[in-house]
């Protein structure tokens, strides 16, 4: 997870036949303190931190660097390659976490929310497989640059798989009007959370008043749906479908919302927000036309690339962002991606 470990894993005969090497014991070196690791030390990955390739062909000791465009195309790439046949429908979730800093790397920037400064990476999953990992500053909206993103990456997917639906699900944090009209202009589905107000409430009133009464009798938790079309006064081009949960647990009320392009035919109200939202908990993976895994209704509430997430930082370090520059701190954000 941090330089320095590569000292000790260029000794590593197996990593350097995984990688293509021929002299799998580094004994063919040219330089005698090489030999014994097949492998890059610690400083030359150091200079692919810092080299840039407008500069690279001439500078003297960083002349390696790293092809972003390539690696996000990898990233894709891979999960093209994991299927054997083009899927009917797959679904894409974004997100985005807190990277805390403890030092002066660049970009540094203090977030309100997280109380710490950090990153603010964005994630976008299909299922287990990482599409997307890109390091941003703290100081920007928590959907910054998803339409740049999408349009990348379904288009890379598009190019493999020209009839497979995709369909983009994310929290309220990405309800913005730039993304559900892009989405409504390239065909691509979005089931996304929608921040509650004092119209939304209003709406739901009738189906929070039903819920109540059923709680209170049942002592239970109970809930009601509804499908209406809403529009805000200022923030979207146009109106769109919204569904919204009127949940009353014991002592509190619990209304959700979440907005959608998909049309009642494809799901009603109860199984959109359920079944098809609420899978962020543990994503689906798709075989044609049917679900490997179907979460049970109104299960999975914790959030599956929250779980891809904690993988990600805890499991494979992705939180190691010491380096002095952004892009050296996003190359090896690529390296644990």
């Amino acid at each position: 997870e941090d330089l320095n470990d590569h000292d000790d894993l260029r000794k590593d005969s197996t990593l350097a036949l995984l990688v293509g090497k021929r002299d799998l014991t580094g004994e063919q070196r040219v330089r005698k303190q090489d030999r014994g690791n097949p492998l890059a030390a610690s400083s030359t990955l150091n200079r692919l931190e810092l080299g840039l390739p407008e500069s690279a062909t001439s500078d003297r000791y960083k002349r390696i660097a790293a092809d972003s465009d390539a690696m996000d195309r990898l990233l894709v790439d891979l999960f093209l390659e994991s299927y054997r046949k083009p899927p009917q429908e797959i679904w894409l979730d974004l997100d985005a976490t807190d990277d805390p800093l403890h030092g002066q790397q660049e970009g540094r920037f203090f977030h309100g929310y997280y109380r710490c400064y950090c990153y603010l990476p964005l994630y976008i999953f299909s299922g287990e497989h990482l599409l997307c990992a890109r390091l941003r500053t703290a100081d920007k909206d928590a959907s910054s640059g998803s339409v740049d993103e999408l349009q990348r990456i379904v288009g890379q997917i598009r190019a493999r798989w020209p009839k497979t639906r995709i369909i983009i699900r994310a929290d309220s944090g990405f309800c913005r009007d730039a993304i559900m009209a892009w989405c409504e202009t390239n065909d691509v589905g979005y089931v996304l959370g929608l921040a509650r107000n004092k119209r939304l409430q209003r709406a739901l009133g009738k189906e929070m008043e039903a819920a109540r009464l059923a709680c209170e009798r049942t002592g239970e938790a109970a809930r009601c749906f509804r499908d209406f079309r809403y529009r805000t006064r200022k923030s979207w081009s146009c109106e769109r479908r919204v569904i919204g949960k009127a949940e009353y647990l014991p002592g509190k009320a619990n209304p959700r919302f979440v907005v959608t392009n998909l049309s009642p035919r494809d799901a009603d109200a109860q199984h959109l927000y359920e079944d098809l939202y609420c899978a962020r908990g543990e994503m689906e993976k798709f075989i044609g036309n049917e679900f490997s895994r179907k979460p049970r209704r109104g299960e999975a509430q914790g959030c599956a690339e929250q779980n891809r997430i904690k993988e990600q930082q805890l499991g494979l370090f992705a939180d190691r962002t010491s380096s002095a520059t952004l892009r050296a701190n996003q190359l090896r954000l690529y390296f644990s991606s």
